[in-house]
């Protein structure tokens, strides 16, 4: 981390943030290791060529919920992870809006923002129906070639000779969400941090030319949603996040590096009403609402005709300072989702809602299972768009 890296304040964390898309988001990290490799039409655009110089193996893994302000935290029970943060290669990159997984993971893999390739929200509704597809839930209905229309980074490296392995949880093997981020790249299944670090460094060193390997950890973000970051179970989860790379460090050939890098980041919300809304028992905040989608940070609300200057009025009088609620058009036009087709526009809600600090709009009988969490993420503070981009490799040594 550099000098102008100084702790942030609890006030900075929460501060609204922007998607950086182009400049340092994590759409362009793929772009930008395909150029290291010697493709086509990769662009550079976080300047990895001369770190790299002489590499020809990657290994680029997403950790779940590394944001960049949990490093520190992290670092306190991970010596290998705090190496990789000391190191003169780490630096903050952002997600894309909404701070999601889905979202996330299809950026990464397409190299583009949300608005390009269409997976734009947790929750997001089939436009013409009243259906919302639960990205992590998705099979092939819709279609993901359909669904997801760009061709993913991967593809483009395998097309140009790289040999391209996905290594992640075997039932993640075959989904909508896998096909639509990682399509182009052989799967492989992993359970476990050994099995996932035996499994990337197989990968890495299965063929004799240019190799990129995409993995995948999401055991650090579900102990920060059930018990919030910096618990207990959060910290062991930490603790084997550093297995993992202890492992993966030492045992990088000569010619290959490692990138971590992550979805987004993580905050806790306290319990009780004042912090946390619930459109399931609040009437109002159901009037002139067809379909809900999102996720607690940011909802995307489906009007009924003529009812979105209504909905925007009674959202913005019940909630007030915790959340920004604006119209689709607005948000599109300043560039959040970065350039939206005419054929995604409506899979985000008429009205968005951005939840501000600490606060979340729950729907307790629709998404009962968020009701109980502490951790949360998808929205547009400091704490959640952050996110870190560790690079190592042997001839850093």
């Amino acid at each position: 981390m550099t000098d102008d890296d100084a702790p942030a304040t609890p006030a900075d964390l929460l501060r609204p943030a922007r998607p950086e898309y182009g400049v340092a988001s994590l759409a362009d990290v793929l772009p930008s290791v395909l150029a290291v490799l010697g493709v086509a039409g990769g662009r550079d655009v976080l300047g990895l060529a001369g770190p790299l110089a002489g590499v020809r193996r990657v290994v680029v893994l997403l950790v779940d919920g590394l944001g960049w302000h949990q490093l520190p935290a992290a670092g306190r029970c991970a010596p290998a992870l705090a190496a990789l943060t000391a190191g003169s290669y780490a630096r903050r990159l952002t997600t894309g809006f909404p701070s999601t997984t889905p979202t996330s993971l299809v950026s990464l893999g397409t190299g583009a923002p949300p608005g390009a390739h269409g997976v734009l929200g947790f929750h997001t509704r089939l436009p013409g129906t009243d259906r919302v597809l639960t990205h992590t839930h998705w099979t092939d209905d819709p279609d993901p070639s359909w669904w997801q229309p760009l061709p993913t980074q991967l593809e483009r490296a395998a097309a140009a000779g790289v040999t391209v392995s996905v290594v992640s949880r075997p039932e993640f093997a075959g989904s909508g969400l896998t096909v639509a981020a990682n399509r182009g790249g052989a799967f492989l299944g992993a359970t476990g941090v050994d099995e996932l670090a035996a499994e990337l460094l197989a990968a890495l060193t299965a063929g004799d030319g240019p190799t990129l390997v995409s993995g995948y950890h999401p055991d650090l973000d579900r102990a920060g949603h059930v018990f919030g970051v910096d618990s207990p179970q959060w910290r062991s989860a930490a603790a084997e996040l550093d297995r993992l790379l202890g492992r993966l460090v030492d045992g990088l050939p000569p010619d290959a590096a490692l990138l971590v890098t992550a979805d987004h980041g993580q905050l806790n919300v306290p319990a009780g009403p004042a912090y946390r809304f619930d459109l399931d028992t609040d009437a109002r905040l159901r009037a002139g609402v067809r379909v809900v989608a999102g996720e607690p940070r940011v909802r995307y609300l489906h009007t009924e005709p003529a009812a979105t200057a209504d909905v925007v009025a009674t959202w913005r009088g019940v909630l007030g300072p915790a959340a920004v609620v604006v119209e689709r058009a607005e948000l599109v036009e300043a560039g959040w989702f970065g350039p939206v087709p005419a054929e995604h526009l409506a899979r985000i809600g008429d009205v968005v809602v951005i939840c501000q600090e600490r606060f979340v709009v729950l729907a307790s009988d629709s998404e009962p299972g968020a009701t109980a969490l502490v951790g949360f993420h998808g929205g547009a503070t400091e704490v959640e768009l952050a996110i870190p981009m560790l690079l190592t490799a042997q001839s850093f040594v």
